[in-house]
């Protein structure tokens, strides 16, 4: 299962390539409008709670797989390794416990792994 933030761009793609596979994406949505989700989220959930939302995230989740650079981005890589939970990283933040891989595949097959 998939846990995001089940908007558009990298969540997007997210979920479109756990749809391919036959699973189930969860968008912990920031706003309180179920239609916000992208396409492809199996269950969609509304929270209003924001950036906060990132916090949600990260508990439910067993992997973190961070791609890109943004400030929501740096909270979930935070927040997960404090937790004590593997985080993959593609193309985002360098910071120390962050497992570096080379693309989506690769981040996909490191988190599996992570988990096992």
């Amino acid at each position: 299962m998939l846990v995001c933030g089940g908007l558009a761009g990298v969540m997007e793609a997210a979920c479109r390539g756990a749809a391919g596979a036959g699973g189930i994406s969860v968008g912990l949505l920031a706003g309180v409008e179920r239609g916000d989700a992208n396409p492809y989220v199996s269950v969609a959930l509304p929270t209003g709670l924001g950036q906060a939302r990132n916090a949600v995230v990260v508990r439910a989740a067993d992997a973190i797989v961070a791609i890109g650079g943004g400030y929501g981005t740096l909270s979930e890589i935070a927040l997960a390794l404090r937790r004590g939970k593997p985080v993959v990283g593609l193309d985002t933040w360098d910071i120390d416990g962050v497992q570096v891989v080379a693309d989506a595949d690769a981040a996909v097959r490191a988190a599996f792994d992570a988990i096992g």
